[in-house]
C-alpha cells in the first residue's frame, strides 16, 4: 500500500507544476525556451501555410481537426498494408491484411490503440515508428486542443470582450495549439522518459531481432528469437499520451517493456501525469481557481473509491484455485514482481484515464475488479484521456448544471450564459449515443453465430464481448484477451465504434461550446446556481453515476457483476 500511495503523491506533485505549464502554453505567454521552440514552430506555420495570428470559430477549429485526422488516416493505412514493401523492415514482416490495417489506423488515429495484433511480430520498424509513434505523438495534443477551443467557448472566447452578441467567437488556432503542445509539452516529456526506460533495460535499437538459446534444452527448442527495436521511444509515448498500444502484444507485462520495479512505477506515474496535469491547467488558463478545485474534487473522488475497490478485490483469492493453493491474492494473469497491488492500481488507473496499456491480463481479474474497469471506461472522465477526458467530464458537468436547475427551478447558466434546449439536445444525443453503440453492437456479436469468438462460456464470454466495444468506445484500448478479434466482424465493427466514440464525442461539445460563447453574459447574482461548491460536486458525482448505472446495468449483471453475485452465493 505504501508504494500506491507513494506513486499516487509524486504524479499530484509532479502534475501540479505542469498544469501551469500548459496554462502559459496554451495561452501563449513569452518563455525563455521561445528562442528554441518559435523558430521550429515559424517553420511548421510556414510550410502548413497558417497565420499563427488568426483565430478559428468551432467550425474551422472542428474542421482542421478532422482535416488533419483524415490525411494521417489514410497515411497510417497505406504504411501498414505496404509495409513488405518499404524500409525499415529487417525482419521481413510481411504487409497486413487491409482491414487490420484499417482497424489498426482508426485505432491509433483514436487515441485508442487498441491491438488486433502483436506488433513484435506483425509491424516493421517503420511501422511502428512513423506510423505507430507519430499518431501516439499528435493525437492526445489533438485531443488537449479541442479540449482547450471548448474551454476558450464556454468562457466566451478569446474575443469576448469585443465581440458582439451572437457573434462567432475566436476559440483559438487548432495548427497552433497542437503545434506548440507537441513541441514544447509532449516531445521533452517523451524524451526524458524514453531516455529513463532505456536507462532501465528497455531496448533501444533499430537492429533486427536477437536470438538467444534456451538454458532448458528439454524444451525441444535449439534457439528463441527475441524481437526488439526502438521500444523505449514507443513506451515513453504510449504511457504519457494515453495511448496504450504496446511494441509487444503482450504490452508491459512483458520485461523488455516493463523491466524494473522503477519502470513500472515511472510508467503508472506517465499514465496519470498529463490528464492530471490538464485538471490542474484550469485554474490559470480560465482565471477561475475554485473551478480546478471541483474538477479534482469530483475525479478525484471517483478515482479513490475505483482503486480501493480494486485493490480489495485483487487481495481476494481468485475463486478458480480454492482448495488448491494457500489462501492468497489473486496471482492469476499477473507478474509476481508487480504483485496484485501493483497490478491492481495500473489497472484502475490506465482505465481511469483512456490509456489501456497494461502490466497483467485484466481477464483474469476478480469479478468485482473486472466491473470496476468497465465501470471506469463507461464514465470515461475520472482524469480520462489527454483532453477528451476533460471533454468528457464537462458534458457531464453541463449536464449536471441542466438537471440541478430543474430541481430549483432556475434557468440552467454556464458561467453566466443560458444552457437552453438546443444545447441539452446536442448533449442529451452523446449519452444516447454511447449506449446504442456499445450495447447495440455487443447484442449483434452475442446474436449472430460464430461472430463473437469469445474464449469463455456463460457470463463471462458476455463480458469478453462487452468490454471489447466498451473499450474501443472509451478509446481505451485494453481488453479481457481470449477474443479472438482479428476477424473481418471485429476489425470492421470496432472500427466504427472507436470512429463514433472519438468524433461525436469531440466535436458535439466544441459545437455546444461555439453556441455558448455567442450569447449574453448575465451578471453572476446570489439567486445564480454556484457550480464552484461541495454541493455541485456531490450533485455531479450522482450524475455521473446514475447516468452510467441505469445505461448498463443489466448489460453488467449479464457479465461481471453476475459473476460476482455468483461467488457471494452459498
Amino acid at each position: 500500500m505504501a508504494e500506491v500511495i507513494l506513486i499516487l503523491a509524486v504524479s499530484v506533485a509532479l502534475a501540479w507544476p505542469l498544469g501551469r505549464y500548459l496554462a502559459r502554453v496554451l495561452k501563449g505567454d513569452a518563455s525563455r525556451t521561445d528562442v528554441v521552440f518559435a523558430p521550429i514552430e515559424s517553420m511548421i506555420y510556414g510550410v502548413l501555410r497558417v497565420d499563427p495570428q488568426q483565430g478559428m470559430t468551432w467550425r474551422g477549429y472542428a474542421l482542421a481537426f478532422l482535416l488533419s485526422n483524415a490525411v494521417l488516416g489514410v497515411f497510417a493505412w497505406l504504411v501498414f498494408m505496404f509495409q513488405h514493401l518499404l524500409p525499415l523492415n529487417p525482419d521481413n514482416v510481411p504487409g497486413m491484411r487491409w482491414d487490420l490495417a484499417l482497424h489498426t489506423a482508426i485505432s491509433f488515429l483514436t487515441n485508442t490503440n487498441q491491438q488486433h495484433y502483436s506488433g513484435q511480430a506483425q509491424l516493421s520498424y517503420l511501422s511502428q515508428t512513423i506510423g505507430i509513434v507519430s499518431l501516439q505523438v499528435l493525437t492526445p495534443m489533438m485531443g488537449l486542443g479541442i479540449a482547450a477551443a471548448m474551454l476558450r467557448g464556454l468562457f466566451g472566447g478569446r474575443d469576448a470582450a469585443t465581440a458582439q452578441e451572437g457573434e462567432a467567437r475566436d476559440l483559438g488556432n487548432y495548427w497552433v495549439d497542437v503545434t506548440r503542445l507537441t513541441l514544447r509539452v509532449f516531445l521533452p516529456l517523451s524524451l526524458l522518459l524514453a531516455l529513463a526506460l532505456t536507462m532501465q533495460g528497455v531496448p533501444s535499437t533499430f537492429a533486427g531481432a536477437k536470438t538467444a538459446q534456451p538454458i532448458d534444452a528439454s524444451a525441444g527448442m535449439a534457439e528463441q528469437t527475441i524481437p526488439v527495436g526502438p521500444v523505449a521511444a514507443m513506451v515513453a509515448t504510449k504511457q504519457l499520451g494515453t495511448n496504450g498500444g504496446g511494441w509487444y502484444g503482450p504490452n508491459s507485462t512483458v520485461p523488455l517493456e516493463n523491466p524494473t520495479p522503477l519502470a513500472n512505477a515511472l510508467e503508472i506515474m506517465a499514465i496519470v501525469i498529463i490528464p492530471l496535469a490538464v485538471v490542474f491547467m484550469l485554474g490559470p488558463f480560465t482565471g477561475r481557481r475554485r473551478l480546478t478545485a471541483l474538477v479534482f474534487g469530483v475525479m478525484a473522488t471517483l478515482s479513490l473509491a475505483s482503486l480501493g475497490a480494486a485493490l480489495y478485490s485483487e487481495q481476494q483469492p481468485n475463486a478458480a484455485t480454492t482448495g488448491l493453493a494457500a489462501p492468497g491474492p489473486n496471482l492469476e494473469g499477473k507478474e509476481v514482481r508487480f504483485g496484485a497491488e501493483g497490478s491492481a492500481l495500473w489497472a484502475a488507473v490506465t482505465t481511469q484515464t483512456s490509456n489501456g496499456s497494461v502490466n497483467a491480463m485484466h481477464d483474469s481479474l476478480n469479478p468485482l475488479a473486472g466491473t470496476v474497469v468497465l465501470l471506469n471506461m463507461l464514465i470515461n472522465a475520472t482524469w480520462g484521456g489527454i483532453g477528451c477526458g476533460m471533454v468528457n467530464f464537462l458534458v457531464f458537468l453541463l449536464l449536471s448544471i441542466f438537471i440541478a436547475g430543474l430541481m430549483i427551478g432556475r434557468t440552467p447558466e454556464v458561467f453566466g450564459r443560458k444552457l437552453e434546449t438546443a444545447e441539452v439536445r446536442l448533449l442529451s444525443f452523446l449519452v444516447v449515443l454511447q449506449s446504442l453503440t456499445i450495447l447495440g453492437f455487443t447484442a449483434l456479436a452475442l446474436v449472430i453465430p460464430d461472430v463473437a469468438g469469445n474464449s469463455n462460456p456463460g457470463l463471462h464470454g458476455i463480458a469478453q464481448v462487452l468490454y471489447e466495444y466498451t473499450s474501443a468506445y472509451a478509446n481505451n484500448g485494453s481488453g479481457f484477451e481470449g477474443l479472438g478479434d482479428a476477424t473481418y466482424w471485429w476489425n470492421l465493427t470496432a472500427s466504427v465504434t472507436l470512429l463514433l466514440g472519438r468524433y461525436p464525442c469531440l466535436i458535439i461539445p466544441l459545437m455546444v461550446a461555439g453556441s455558448l460563447a455567442r450569447k449574453r453574459q448575465a451578471p453572476q447574482t446570489a439567486g445564480s446556481l454556484n457550480i464552484e461548491s461541495a454541493t455541485f460536486g456531490a450533485t455531479m458525482i450522482a450524475v455521473i453515476v446514475v447516468i452510467t448505472v441505469l445505461s448498463y446495468l443489466p448489460a453488467l449483471v449479464l457479465g461481471t457483476v453476475g459473476e460476482q453475485l455468483m461467488l457471494a452465493s452459498p
